[in-house]
């Protein structure tokens, strides 16, 4: 967004104390490291720092104007350069949320809201993707989706956006909702609740609850409220449950809300379906699924094969929340194929690579929790038979005359709570009973992992301390041939095992 810097500072109900008013800004920082030139740096006051001793830096690098709350004086030691704004506000927090605010209601003209325990990211690229048919659209880069991610990244989109696509997450409860009360979401995605942030919860259904809360900020009167929808996961109870509730909901104009149901199973409620999912190499080269799309119900029902280039079945169901909120907005097969077909999944997601040793690499290491990793083992497990028996071309089956091991390098699953070790213990039992060994934990809980691993038959069972000792044991024990999965939480910092195995891959 490109704005006058005084109009800002009337919608946080500040002042302009230093610098031209009238100069634009477009975007916002809250780290001055991050400041490229021409962002509204907004200094706010932390548990470890604060963002006033920054101001000379973020100025120095560029910066538009700084939002303040402390007198001059009080800025830091580094003296203030002379170009750039000062705008005093009476809280730099409060005030973020404030020009979110106004500025929401001027555009874009549809935001879509994306939340759930699992495939919250992918699902955003597939839906950008898939709009981008037709629309000017905007996303939220990486997972900025808190209370401080999504101001900036609804902050930077182009002022001609017509839909912004927005992921949108929670880790305690009441998060979600004040979070989606900014974005006032047109339409909202849930895809699936699991077992994730379980030491702030005390059970899957108060998650669900949490995830509920996307629909706070959903319009509900005039126009706006009537065109809202949700895009919902049939196959999953939880997601049902808070769905239903919302939809039995008074509608502008009378009658229930509207929801488009997705899914893989055959309920007949469902309107986006898929079946016979299944790997395939597509034409561009990539390693993706195929399956069988079914849109809508009637006179205007459509069917056809879609090829998603994201690897594991379980990104079939992301898939289909795309193509729901597609329909939602009348957006026909063709589109979907088209967008579906040429998405890109973000990194650390899945991404299949082919590694200088003549291994493949299976890089999930952004985050994990029970039922994701379940997921992305089977989805390995599924990957490799499919190879051995040349469901996906010979090109790139794993060469002739090696073990073709199944490899697990798993990292600690976060936020478990009192069960985590019953988590790590089921989840390692899990990758011995499909075929992976060795089995390689990383981190104090994985021990639990490996040691159930080991009682399960895996013949190597190895527990490192961190991902730096992880790295070297995959640099030293990754033979052609292998499978490669590598999957912990994002705090265990497993990317740094999947660098050390693409050095000196193609």
């Amino acid at each position: 967004m490109r704005r006058r810097i005084d109009e800002a500072a009337e919608a946080m109900e500040g002042e302009v104390i230093a610098g031209d008013g009238s100069a634009l800004w477009r975007g916002a920082a809250l780290d001055s490291r991050r400041v490229a030139g021409g962002e509204l740096f907004f200094a706010l006051a932390g548990e470890t720092t604060d963002g006033h001793r920054f101001v000379g830096d973020a100025l120095a690098r560029g910066a538009a104007a700084a939002v303040v709350q402390q007198p001059v004086a009080a800025l830091g030691p580094q003296p203030l350069p002379e170009a750039g704004c000062l705008v005093r506000v009476d809280d730099t927090f409060e005030a973020l949320h404030a020009l979110v605010r106004r500025l929401r209601a001027e555009l874009p003209d549809v935001v879509i809201g994306i939340t759930g325990s699992v495939g919250k990211t992918t699902t955003k690229e597939l839906v950008a993707a898939v709009l981008a048919e037709r629309f000017r659209t905007a996303r939220t880069p990486g997972n900025l989706n808190n209370l401080y991610g999504f101001p900036l990244a609804f902050l930077g989109i182009p002022d001609d956006t017509e839909v912004m696509v927005a992921e949108l997450g929670m880790s305690v409860p009441g998060e979600l909702g004040r979070v989606s009360a900014l974005a006032r979401p047109d339409g909202v995605v849930l895809t699936a609740v699991r077992p994730a942030h379980l030491e702030n919860f005390p059970d899957v259904a108060a998650i669900a609850e949490a995830k509920a809360e996307i629909f706070d900020g959903v319009p509900t009167e005039g126009d706006r409220g009537a065109r809202a929808f949700a895009v919902a996961n049939r196959d999953d109870p939880q997601v049902v449950r808070v769905t239903e509730r919302w939809a039995a909901g008074d509608a502008p104009g009378g009658g229930s809300r509207r929801v488009v149901w997705y899914g893989l199973s055959d309920d007949p409620a469902i309107t986006v379906r898929g079946r016979d999912v299944r790997p395939a190499l597509l034409a561009d080269g990539r390693v993706g699924i195929r399956f069988h799309l079914e849109l809508g119900t009637g006179d205007s029902a459509a069917n056809g094969e879609v090829d998603v280039p994201l690897h594991g079945r379980y990104n079939a169901s992301n898939a289909l929340a795309a193509a729901g909120v597609a329909h939602a907005l009348s957006l026909g097969l063709d589109a979907i194929r088209r967008g579906l077909s040429q998405a890109r999944g973000a990194a650390h997601r899945g991404a299949v690579h082919r590694l200088a040793c003549d291994a493949t690499l299976v890089d999930d290491a952004y985050n994990s929790n029970p039922d994701a990793l379940a997921e992305a083992l089977a989805s390995a497990r599924d990957l490799a038979r499919d190879w051995e028996r040349g469901a996906v071309k010979e090109e790139i089956a794993w060469p002739a005359g090696t073990d073709g091991r199944l490899v697990a390098i798993l990292g600690d699953m976060l936020e478990l709570g009192p069960e985590a070790a019953r988590f790590h213990r089921e989840a390692g039992r899990l990758a011995a009973v499909l075929g992976f060994d060795p089995v390689v934990g990383v981190g104090p809980l994985a021990a639990e992992l490996v040691a159930a691993a080991r009682a399960a038959g895996a013949r190597t069972a190895v527990h490192c301390a961190d991902a730096a000792a992880a790295a070297d044991w995959a640099a030293r024990h990754v033979l052609p041939g292998d499978l490669v999965l590598v999957k912990g939480s994002r705090g265990i910092g497993l990317e740094r095992v999947v660098d050390r195995l693409l050095e000196g891959a193609d």
